[in-house]
C-alpha cells in the first residue's frame, strides 16, 4: 500500500510537471503511552507507523511554486515573499508555514513545485498535520541542500504549526515522524529531545487501532486551554514545567486553583509516571502491566482531562469487557480519533465481528480497524 502510493504521487508529479522529481515518504505516528505530556516537557513514548505522507518535489521554472494535494484534487499557487498565515487554510497553511519558518531560520528557499498524498486516515489522531510538514521540510533541505539537521527540521515543523495552524503542540509528533525506527519505540525526553529506542514483543498480542471516524480538530479552543492551565499552574508552583512537579507539590496549592484545573494538572503529573512505568513494564516483558497502565491512562484522559468523548470511551469499555484485550486507550489529541489496543491476535477477526455492529448500533456510524507496524521516519525514496 505504501509503494503504490509512492508510485502514484511520483505519476502525478511527472505528468504536472513534466520533471523527476525527488521524493520523501514521513511516517504518521502512534503513541503508546505519555498523552498530554510533551508540551509539559515531560515523557513519551511514540512510534512511526507504516502509514503517511508521499511527497514530490522539483524546482520550478517560475518565479512562483505550486503545491498539490493529490488526494484532494487541490493545487496552490503561491510566491516566496511576504508568507503569511492564510483564513480557513487549511493544508495550505502547513506547507507554507514550513516555508515560512525555513526562511525565519536564515535560509533561502527557491521557487519549488511539490505534490503530496497520504493514506493516514483524516483524523484519526495519527499526525497527518506533522508527517506532512516533515515531508515538506525534508525534501526543501534534499532538493536545495539547506544544511539542516533533522533536529532543526522538527522544530521548524513545530513553529509551523504553531504560527500558521495556531496548534500550540509539543514536539512529539514531529520527532516521532521524523526519528522513528522499524520495529521499535521510542522513549522521548521531550525536553532534551533524546531518545531511547525499546523493541516491544508483543508475544502473541499486537497493536491494533479502532478509529471512531469522528474527526476532531486540534486548533480548536481545547488544546490551547489545556496547554494554558498546565503553564499556569507551573508558574503557581514556581516550576518550569509540570514535568517538575509532583503530586504533593500540587496539593499543596490546591486551595489556590479550581478542582477543574487540580485535576488536569495531576494527570499530567500521573500520565508522565505511567509513561516512566510502562519502559520497566516493557523491560521486564510483562504486557499485562502495560496493558493496565494504558487504561489508567484512559480514565484520566476522561475524568481528569477531559478530552475523550462518547465513541471513544464505548471501545475503551468494550475493550476491558472482552478478555481478548489486555490494553487501550484514546490516542491523541482527543475529542475523536483512534483508541490503541492491545489484543490477542488469533482473536482479531472475532472481535471485528463483534464489535462492528454494536459501534454501528450505539453511535449510526462504523468505526474501522487498522493493524499497524513500527517503521522508519522520514527517508528519501530511491526511484
Amino acid at each position: 500500500m505504501k509503494n503504490e502510493l509512492i508510485n502514484t504521487i511520483i505519476q502525478s508529479f511527472k505528468n504536472t510537471f513534466k520533471t523527476k522529481p525527488i521524493v520523501v515518504f514521513s511516517p504518521g505516528r502512534i503513541n503508546v503511552i505519555g498523552e498530554h505530556t510533551d508540551y509539559n516537557d515531560g515523557f513519551v513514548f511514540p512510534a512511526a507507523i507504516d502509514k503517511g505522507i508521499a511527497a514530490a518535489i522539483g524546482k520550478s521554472e517560475n518565479d512562483f511554486c505550486t503545491a498539490v494535494a493529490y488526494d484532494l484534487n487541490e493545487s496552490y499557487e503561491f510566491t516566496l515573499d511576504h508568507v503569511t498565515p492564510l483564513k480557513n487554510g487549511g493544508w495550505r497553511n502547513y506547507v507554507i508555514g514550513v516555508v515560512a519558518e525555513i526562511q525565519n531560520y536564515g535560509k533561502t528557499v527557491p521557487p519549488f513545485n511539490i505534490v503530496f498524498g497520504g493514506n493516514i486516515p483524516e483524523g484519526a489522531g495519527l499526525s497527518s498535520s506533522a508527517a506532512l510538514e516533515n515531508s515538506v521540510v525534508f525534501s526543501l533541505n534534499a532538493l536545495f541542500d539547506l544544511d539542516l539537521t533533522k533536529s532543526e527540521m522538527i522544530l521548524i515543523s513545530q513553529k509551523a504549526e504553531h504560527h500558521f495552524a495556531g496548534v500550540k503542540c509539543g514536539i512529539m509528533d514531529q520527532y516521532a515522524s521524523m526519528f522513528g525506527k522499524k520495529n521499535q519505540a521510542l522513549l522521548l525526553d521531550c525536553r532534551t529531545q533524546e531518545a531511547t529506542p525499546f523493541t516491544i514483543n508483543f508475544k502473541d498480542y499486537q497493536l491494533l487501532l479502532i478509529n471512531t471516524n469522528v474527526k476532531h480538530d486540534l486548533s480548536e479552543a481545547a488544546y490551547n486551554d489545556r496547554r494554558h492551565v498546565c503553564e499556569d499552574v507551573s508558574k503557581r508552583l514556581n516550576v518550569k514545567a509540570l514535568r517538575d512537579a509532583t503530586a504533593a507539590d500540587l496539593q499543596n496549592i490546591k486551595g489556590d486553583i479550581s478542582e477543574e484545573d487540580y485535576q488536569k494538572a495531576l494527570f499530567v503529573i500521573q500520565e508522565n509516571n505511567r509513561a516512566l512505568e510502562a519502559v520497566e513494564a516493557m523491560k521486564a516483558n510483562e504486557l499485562e502491566h502495560l496493558g493496565a497502565l494504558l487504561y489508567g491512562s484512559h480514565d484520566g484522559l476522561q475524568n481528569q482531562y477531559h478530552v475523550s468523548c462518547p465513541e471513544l470511551d464505548f471501545l475503551v469499555d468494550f475493550a476491558k469487557s472482552n478478555p481478548s484485550f489486555i490494553g487501550a486507550r484514546m490516542m491523541g489529541g482527543g475529542f475523536g480519533g483512534c483508541t490503541i489496543n492491545i489484543v490477542k491476535q488469533s482473536d482479531l477477526e472475532d472481535i471485528k465481528h463483534t464489535l462492528l455492529p454494536l459501534y454501528n448500533k450505539a453511535f449510526r456510524k462504523d468505526c474501522s480497524f487498522y493493524d499497524v507496524n513500527l517503521s522508519e521516519g522520514t527517508h528519501l525514496i530511491e526511484h
